[in-house]
């Protein structure tokens, strides 16, 4: 039997965990290997990537089930069935498929899973955004499994990579305690002519940064007779915090997210390194111009 896809891939594993216990991703590929009756080939077979197929499919059913809300990950590469999971079991369903969760009409046909209503670059570019929204949450991951001096330097290294820190980077500090809500500060230009001030908050995604924290870092602004600020979390922000974040009348403001966090660092190639290049051509037409 071939190598199945990855929708293919979701109800299995999904069955092997409604007993409740943690899994891990390696257990899931052995089931789909043995539920598929696959061949030492099919096995063995490699992706461009060098990875094996059947391992990156089954980890992309498993990303799919998780972003779906059907597992957990309590650990790196373990999952663990959720109630909506086994509330999904209990319809006793055929089949698995993305469709059927994301709501979104622009998917394709559960028959048809590789976009062909679609022209090929599209495809590449739908393609491509799975991948990048796989990578931020894989990034975040890594925030949270890192020590708190861990992020705060990543905050430094983004704002760095953003131009800011004058000559050679210097002039930033971070993780000062007991300064008036100021976690850091760094040069705006090269000649240091004017700073920035940051607060850094690593949170858990389900916290919510609300009003009051803003306040209290634009009163530490106020007291550093500084008007510029960026307020940087792992987390999210309150409606009212944006609200109030954007009609500030003499300072500006900026607050980053989990999500721009990790936008930014993909954009600017910090904690991430390019894996593959494809290039799409198309007709020079000067070229085939007549003179």
């Amino acid at each position: 039997m071939a190598i199945p896809d990855f929708q293919s891939c979701m109800l299995p594993i999904l069955e092997l965990l409604k007993d409740g216990s943690e899994h891990s991703l390696s257990e899931c590929v052995e089931l789909i290997e043995t539920r598929f009756d696959l061949s030492d080939e099919d096995k063995t077979a490699r992706n461009d990537s060098g990875q094996r197929t059947v391992y990156n499919r089954t980890a992309w059913a498993c990303t799919y089930l998780k972003r779906y809300g059907l597992l957990s990950s309590p650990r790196r590469g373990n999952y663990v069935i959720t109630e909506k999971g086994i509330d999904i079991l209990d319809t006793s369903p055929s089949r698995l498929t993305k469709r059927m969760f994301s709501g979104n009409p622009d998917d394709p046909p559960d028959s048809e899973p590789d976009y062909p209503a679609r022209p090929p670059d599209e495809v590449m570019g739908v393609l491509a955004n799975e991948l990048y929204e796989q990578l931020a949450i894989d990034i975040l991951d890594l925030i949270y499994s890192n020590p708190p001096a861990f992020f705060e330097k990543l905050v430094i290294d983004l704002l760095l990579k953003l131009g800011y820190g004058g000559f050679d980077g210097a002039g930033q500090t971070v993780g000062k305690s007991g300064d008036g809500g100021i976690d850091g500060v760094i040069k705006q230009d090269i000649l240091g002519l004017d700073s920035i001030y940051i607060q850094a908050k690593r949170w858990d995604r389900d916290k919510t940064v609300g009003r009051p924290e803003i306040q209290k870092f634009v009163g530490a602004l106020a007291g550093k007779n500084a008007n510029k600020g960026v307020f940087i979390t792992t987390s999210k922000y309150a409606e009212n915090a944006i609200k109030y974040a954007e009609n500030l009348p003499n300072s500006k403001l900026v607050l980053i997210d989990g999500i721009e966090l990790t936008r930014l660092m993909i954009k600017h190639d910090l904690g991430v390194s390019i894996n593959r290049v494809y290039y799409i051509k198309r007709i020079d037409s000067d070229y085939f111009e007549t003179i």
